[in-house]
Order: structure tokens, then C-alpha cells, then sequence
């Protein structure tokens, strides 16, 4: 991980949502440790893609799928990417309800995963990193 955030994981909140991020990239990071601080209920939790345990506990998650979008896995095992778990959050977490309106639009999901992928691919070009890991080097 690039910060010292501790963040709350699956073993610590068993029946939270686990929402599964890029632990190598500063921006998503910094993110990741904004929501978890909006989420007072303690109702996510958070896995690095980068962490053994989410090869063991979500394995038909490949490492290719977790580099192109976040996921964010329900209590019913359900998977949200990208944003449609930008989606599933604007419900879970009152401080981002002011964008359910615009993200629940009718027919507006291709766009915001256009919108999502498009940032997504330059995450680390818009954040540069140091690190050699930083540029998807295995999990």
C-alpha cells in the first residue's frame, strides 16, 4: 500500500460490503480512505487488488478485470465495477446521495462507464508513482 491509512477489511467488518480498489495507485488510494471516512455506518470494507486474500476469496475476479475498475461486492456476493459500484455507493452512503439523481439516470450507465474507464486507464498518468509496482506488476 502507498499510504498508512488503516482501512477496515472483510475480517473486521464480516458483514459489510467489500469494495476491492487499486492499492498501488496514490489517487485511488487517497479515494478509498475519503469514502471510508464518509462511511460512519461501517458498512464497507476494503481489499487491495493487490492482496493475496482477494485471489482466495473472489477468484473469478481476474487480475486484468481489478486493474480496469474497482469492484464492490455485496453481502449477496453480487459485483458492481466501475461505476455502476459508484452506483451501489451513492445509495449505501448518504454524503454522496447528491449524485443518485444524475447516476440513476434512464440509459445514462454507458456513459458513466465510458466516463469511469476513460479516467480509469489514465490513473496512473494523471498520478504519477515512483514505485516500479505502481504500473500493474502482479498481484
Amino acid at each position: 500500500m502507498l499510504t498508512n491509512v488503516s482501512l477496515p477489511t472483510p475480517s473486521e467488518r464480516p458483514d459489510a460490503v467489500v469494495l476491492i480498489y487499486d492499492g498501488k495507485c496514490r489517487f485511488c488510494v487517497k479515494q478509498v480512505a475519503r469514502i471510508n471516512r464518509w462511511d460512519s455506518g461501517g458498512r464497507i470494507a476494503y481489499l487491495s487488488l493487490h492482496d493475496a486474500k482477494v485471489a482466495d476469496c473472489y477468484p473469478d475476479l481476474t487480475h486484468a478485470q481489478l486493474m480496469q475498475q474497482m469492484y464492490v461486492i455485496d453481502q449477496a456476493g453480487n459485483r458492481y465495477g466501475g461505476a455502476e459500484a459508484f452506483r451501489y455507493l451513492s445509495r449505501l452512503l448518504p454524503t454522496l446521495w447528491f449524485l443518485a439523481p444524475w447516476i440513476h439516470l434512464p440509459f445514462s450507465m454507458p456513459l458513466w462507464q465510458w466516463l469511469y474507464r476513460q479516467f480509469a486507464q489514465r490513473r496512473y498518468r494523471n498520478n504519477p508513482c515512483k514505485h516500479e509496482t505502481c504500473h500493474g506488476s502482479g498481484r
